[in-house]
C-alpha cells in the first residue's frame, strides 16, 4: 500500500507501526470520525489464500464481539482492491514484549500485567472464545501503561477452530504440553501461556528457552520448569504461587486465577497441585480436579496401549505354543460378593461299630447331633451358617 492512500474512502494510511507473518499494521486517520487509528492489512501476497483470509475475518469478528478496556478495540473492516483489512484502537506501538526486553521487571508491575491480561481473558473465555496465542508481543500497551490483548487470528470461538482440523496453530514456547502434543486447545491452554508471560516478565527469560523446535518441544513435554521463586529470589511467595499455578495447571478459569493474584481465598480449588489421591468430591466442588502438570500425552498413551497390545500378543502366542503350559482366567470377584465365614470347629461324632453281619434291616444310623453339616457343606440352619453369607444364621 502506498502512504497517504485512502481505504473505503475513510482511512487514511499514514506509516508502518509493525508487520507480522502475514499482515502489516499502518498508522491511520479516520477521515469521518477524525480520530487516530491503526489499520492491520492482509498482505497482498497471501490474499489469495483462502485459510489466511479466513483467519483474519475470524480476528476481525471475534475481537469486535468483545468489549473490554483490556482487549484492542476493533472499529472496523473492509477490503480494498482485494486486500482484507481491519480498523482498530490506536495504541502508542509497544508491547509487553518490548518491556520486558529491557530487563526483569518488578514484581509490583507483573502482578499489574497479569491481572490486566487475565481480566482480558475472562471476557474472552465468557464469550466462548480462546485465544490461543497469548504471548508479550500480543499483549499491547497504551498510554495509561495498562495492557490490552492483541491478535485474536487465531482465536477459537465457540467450540469452532478457526484452523483446519489437526493443526497446530500459535507460539510453541507458550504452549502447554497438552498443545504440543496435539489435544485441541481449551482455557486452560490460556492460562498456561500466562503463567510463562509472568515467568518470563520475571525473570527476563522464558523458562524453556531451546530455539531448536525439537529440543523446545521435548523440553516442554519432559522438563518441568525451576519454580520461579529458584530463579529469582526477591518474588513474594503468593505471586509465585500463581505463576508455579497456572503452569502446573492449578486453576480452571481466569477469574479463578485472577482471584488469587490479588489474594482473595477460593473455595474451588487449591493454588497448588495435590499429590495425594483424589477423594471422593463434595457436593459443593464446582470444578474437578485438573490433571498434574504433565499429564500423559496422546502420543505416550498410543506408545504405552502398543506397547502393551504387542506384550500381550507376544505373551499369548509363547503360551499357545508351549504345549506343557496351561492358563486359567482368573474368576472374578465381585465386591458385593458376601463369602461365609468358615464353621466353627467342633468335636466329631464317635465312628459307628464295625458291622459283622449285615442285619437283615439294615444298621440303625446313630442319631446325628445338632447342628452337623449336610454332605453338600451347608449348615442345616440350627446354629450353622446356611452358605449364604453372616447374618443368616438360625435362631
Amino acid at each position: 500500500m502506498n502512504v497517504r492512500e485512502t481505504l473505503a474512502d475513510r482511512y487514511e494510511l499514514r506509516g508502518l507501526l509493525g508487520h507480522g507473518g502475514m499482515a502489516e499494521v499502518h498508522d491511520g486517520w479516520d477521515r469521518r470520525l477524525n480520530r487516530a487509528v491503526a489499520v492491520k492489512l492482509l498482505y497482498p501476497a497471501v490474499s489469495s489464500d483462502a485459510e489466511a483470509r479466513r483467519r483474519f475475518e475470524a480476528e476481525a469478528k471475534a475481537a469486535a464481539s468483545l468489549s473490554h478496556p483490556n482487549i484492542v478495540a476493533v472499529y472496523d473492516r473492509g477490503e480494498h482492491r482485494g486486500t482484507p483489512f481491519i480498523v482498530m484502537e490506536r495504541l502508542p506501538g509497544r508491547t509487553l514484549a518490548d518491556e520486558i526486553a529491557a530487563g526483569p521487571m518488578a514484581p509490583s508491575r507483573v502482578r499489574t500485567v497479569l491481572d490486566d491480561v487475565l481480566g482480558a481473558l475472562e471476557c474472552a473465555h465468557a464469550a466462548g472464545i480462546v485465544h490461543r496465542d497469548v504471548k508479550p508481543g500480543n499483549v499491547l500497551i497504551s498510554q495509561s501503561h495498562a495492557m490490552k490483548v492483541a491478535d485474536f487470528g487465531i482465536a477459537k470461538a465457540n467450540g469452532a477452530a478457526i484452523t483446519a482440523t489437526g493443526q497446530i496453530v500459535g507460539t510453541m514456547a507458550y504452549m502447554s504440553p497438552d498443545r504440543v502434543a496435539g489435544a485441541p486447545a481449551s482455557v486452560a491452554d490460556d492460562l498456561y501461556a500466562v503463567g510463562i508471560v509472568g515467568y518470563e516478565a520475571l525473570t527476563g527469560r522464558r523458562p524453556f528457552p531451546q530455539e531448536n523446535p525439537v529440543s523446545l518441544l521435548r523440553a516442554i513435554l519432559d522438563q518441568p520448569p525451576p519454580p520461579i521463586e529458584a530463579v529469582r529470589h526477591d518474588v513474594d511467595p503468593g505471586l509465585a504461587a500463581v505463576i508455579n499455578g497456572a503452569i502446573g495447571g492449578a486453576f480452571s478459569s481466569a477469574d479463578e486465577m485472577r482471584a488469587a493474584l490479588s489474594g482473595i481465598p477460593t473455595n474451588r480449588r487449591p493454588a497448588t497441585k495435590v499429590l495425594a489421591a483424589p477423594v471422593v468430591e463434595s457436593q459443593h466442588y464446582l470444578v474437578a480436579p485438573r490433571k498434574e502438570r504433565k499429564p500423559m500425552t496422546r502420543g505416550r498413551k498410543l506408545m504405552l496401549a502398543a506397547a502393551a497390545f504387542v506384550g500381550l500378543t507376544v505373551t499369548t502366542l509363547a503360551l499357545a505354543l508351549d504345549p506343557s503350559s496351561t492358563t486359567q482366567a482368573p474368576q472374578p470377584i465381585s465386591s458385593s460378593t458376601v463369602v461365609p465365614p468358615p464353621a466353627p470347629s467342633v468335636t466329631p461324632p464317635p465312628p459307628p461299630p464295625p458291622v459283622v453281619e449285615a442285619p437283615p434291616a439294615g444298621p440303625k444310623k446313630p442319631p446325628g447331633r445338632k447342628g452337623d453339616r449336610d454332605d453338600d457343606g451347608e449348615g442345616n440352619g440350627n446354629g450353622r451358617g446356611n452358605g449364604d453369607g453372616p447374618g443368616n444364621r438360625g435362631r
